[in-house]
């Protein structure tokens, strides 16, 4: 009985590593390939391919460019050095040359004919008063060159001028100490956008009647008064035949305009009216005529260099007064042109025709 289990037991165990060897193998060669059958070699014998030569000239290549501005991309570097624009910060001087005027000056200098005007009023009586020759201070910016007087303080100075001690400090160009700021008496100093106190020569209004007004006071040229004459038609004409202004325009400080011409041209009346001056005048505008014309306005012709009426005298409109010159306090030939109305002064842009 112990026989027959051993031979059935040997057997078993031989099924078993049969089957598991028939698994084994079967694992080992799933998934891999069949075998390529070979292409069998052609029957034929294939035809030779037609050859060519080619010269190098016979090939066209495409056209080959560079963008020289698409491949620099670095930037492009500038070989001079530009140096901004800097405000001055100091006053200098000006020498007045032949054919200047106060507004032309400031114009030039980028200021207002004021702030030119405030900083020069010690040897500047009014702005018809300059001279060949004559030495004017030209301020870094607009408003109030001021020279320091004994018993001043910044905070009296500022208010007098309506700015802040903070705005006079702070500008450069005094070369103060922001802590302890000291100004000596003779000092000149900017306060910018300062306005100055507003003074003015002027030829007063001479009416057609007794004016009361004396040759001392305004020069020899002075009519008494007591006239009666022409009246004015309301109309006015260039009183030149140059339409052109060449000095000072009409601003605050100078009330008429300096039409542009030539020694001896003729001057006109703008209007009829009465003579009340006609002669030479103190206070820079040399030989002069005032009309009035009886509704109001007046008219003023100053630096002729010739006279050509007299006192109470009618002139019609575009009659002759005098000659253009330079007298006076004046840089060049030009005719110095007033409009009054009611002792005022009007622009004679608002009266005169379109050039």
């Amino acid at each position: 009985m112990v026989g027959e289990r051993l031979i059935l037991l040997g057997v078993w165990l031989i099924a078993l590593s049969t089957v598991l060897l028939a698994l084994f193998v079967g694992w080992q060669t799933r998934g891999r390939a069949a075998p390529v059958e070979a292409t069998p070699e052609p029957t034929h014998t294939p035809l030779p391919l037609p050859t060519q030569t080619v010269s190098p000239a016979q090939v066209e290549l495409p056209d080959f460019s560079v963008n020289v501005e698409t491949l620099s991309l670095a930037p492009r570097i500038s070989l001079h050095t530009i140096i901004p624009t800097r405000p001055r910060q100091v006053a200098i001087s000006y020498t007045v040359g032949t054919g200047d005027s106060i507004f032309a000056i400031s114009k030039k200098f980028n200021i207002t004919p004021e702030t030119l005007w405030w900083a020069n009023e010690d040897g500047l009586a009014n702005p018809d008063a300059i001279a060949p020759g004559l030495v004017l201070r030209i301020p870094p910016g607009d408003g109030v060159y001021y020279r320091w007087k004994k018993g001043d303080t910044l905070p009296g100075v500022a208010a007098r001028y309506k700015v802040t001690v903070d705005d006079i400090i702070g500008f450069l160009g005094n070369q103060l100490d922001l802590i302890d700021p000291q100004v000596k008496t003779g000092q000149w100093l900017m306060l910018p956008n300062a306005k100055g106190e507003f003074k003015q020569w002027v030829v007063p209004t001479i009416p057609r009647g007794k004016a009361g007004v004396t040759k001392s006071s305004l020069g020899p040229g002075a009519c008494e008064g007591g006239y009666d004459g022409a009246n004015g038609t309301g109309a006015f004409i260039w009183p030149a035949g140059s339409h052109i202004v060449s000095g000072n325009d009409y601003w605050s400080g100078h009330l008429g305009i300096d039409i542009g011409l030539s020694f001896g041209d003729a001057i006109v009346a703008s209007d009829s009216g009465v003579v009340v001056f006609a002669g030479w005048s103190y206070g820079g505008y040399g030989y002069m005529v005032m009309l009035d014309h009886g509704n109001g306005y007046q008219t003023l012709y100053a630096h002729l260099d010739s006279v050509g009426v007299g006192c109470g005298q009618s002139v019609g409109q575009g009659q002759y007064l005098g000659g253009g010159g330079s007298s006076g306090n004046s840089t060049g030939p030009h005719l110095h042109f007033e409009v009054r109305l009611n002792s005022g002064w009007v622009s004679p842009w608002y009266v005169l025709p379109a050039p």
